[in-house]
């Protein structure tokens, strides 16, 4: 009765059952996992969120299949600020990024087709690939102690066949939390132009990025030749989730980017699913990212300088380097499996982290922590995490 791109495994795993015994027993937990800025504890400036999605206009339905006019300028507004002129025409709304990925997967590629994603990634793209009848393949980012993550451009090369239609890209990388490089862009760039493929780069994260690294592309925006098609949205730059309003951006070839404007503007014509009051509001929440920004990057530093500090007299273990993101990535040295080690935590310190399988790291021993956490949270768990399987 059902489809097969639907046939996925739906029984519970040992992580997720024993989370919800511990929670139906009222067992405090300490989530280390927790990414929802809404429920992380920061401050929001209720009233004028509220009144930005309460204004008269709203009561007006006007369909557009790009998205309003006033949305697209202000979020043209938002990337003029980073120095990259954006015509808004370019930009297309959706409902998150997720949508986004969705429609893009339907103009780019045909059932069986074949898109590249990164590997540790994001887990949200195998099933949204699943859902549109496409196969997916990894190509790897691999990590150099002196020098952090980095992208293997070989291996992404060797893995493209007449199948392949895209590259997703997620920049800074979730979890790792790596950006592209200058370089790696040319070569990716060049690689793209070659095999006729496309660019899709999620940059959800991009305005969290820390200190400075050398040749990090902050965004795709503008950078690219090939045809690119750049993603972002409320739910992070912002801290709004819950708004649901997130854009493509669409650049490089000019001769593609007219037509996948057309075709991209026929498909969202047939959804027509960013509500009206978030479309009026997006100007003044926008408004609101700088306050949110600094919150949530403050919060980010803290945990990760406490994180550092806490593994740095560590043999067994040590704390990956970060360049951007929510995320921190351990890698601790035992005989314990992944799931072995986030089961143990769970069980005996009531403490919740991500193994590195949930985000298809190749080999065992890593854990990932969102570094969102309220700071007093973050803190007890880490130090269970440390007591626990650490050894200096």
């Amino acid at each position: 009765m059902f489809s097969d791109r639907s046939n996925w495994r739906l029984t519970p795993n040992a992580l997720s059952s024993l989370l919800e015994a511990k929670k139906a027993d009222g067992v405090r937990i300490l989530d280390l996992t927790e990414s929802n800025p809404t429920q992380a504890g920061l401050h929001y400036n209720t009233k004028e969120i509220l009144a930005a999605l309460a204004q008269p206009q709203s009561m007006v339905y006007e369909p557009s299949p790009r998205g309003l006019w006033k949305a697209r300028h202000a979020i043209a507004d938002y990337y003029q600020e980073q120095g990259e002129t954006i015509d808004p025409d370019a930009l297309f709304l959706t409902s998150g990024t997720s949508e986004a990925y969705t429609l893009l997967f339907k103009l780019l590629a045909n059932p069986g087709d074949e898109l590249l994603i990164p590997q540790p990634g994001y887990p949200l793209l195998t099933y949204l690939a699943d859902l549109e009848s496409l196969g997916y393949v990894y190509y790897p980012l691999r990590y150099h102690e002196a020098s952090g993550w980095f992208m293997d451009l070989d291996v992404l090369e060797v893995v493209i066949t007449p199948k392949t239609k895209a590259v997703v890209l997620v920049n800074p990388n979730m979890p790792t939390g790596s950006y592209i490089k200058g370089h790696e862009l040319a070569a990716l760039d060049g690689i793209c132009s070659k095999y006729n493929l496309a660019l899709i780069v999620d940059e959800v994260f991009s305005d969290f990025g820390w200190g400075e690294t050398p040749d990090r592309v902050k965004t795709m925006v503008n950078h690219s030749e090939t045809l690119t098609f750049v993603l972002s949205g409320l739910s992070k730059i912002v801290g709004l989730p819950q708004v649901k309003l997130a854009w493509i951006v669409i650049s490089g070839n000019p001769d593609l980017r007219e037509l996948a404007q057309d075709r991209l503007e026929m498909i969202t014509d047939l959804y027509l699913s960013v509500g009206t009051p978030v479309q009026h509001g997006a100007d003044l929440l926008l408004r609101q990212r700088k306050a949110m920004q600094q919150q949530m990057l403050s919060r980010i530093a803290d945990n990760s300088q406490f994180l550092k500090e806490r593994f740095a007299q560590a043999a067994n273990a040590g704390v990956l380097k970060v360049e951007g993101g929510w995320y921190g990535v351990v890698k601790i040295e035992d005989h314990l499996s992944d799931e072995q080690r986030v089961l143990q935590l769970l069980e005996q310190d009531n403490t919740l982290v991500h193994p590195g399988y949930f985000h298809e790291f190749d080999q065992e021993g890593f854990i990932v922590v969102s570094l969102l956490t309220p700071v007093e949270t973050f803190l007890e768990g880490i130090s269970r995490i440390v007591s626990r399987f650490v050894h200096s």
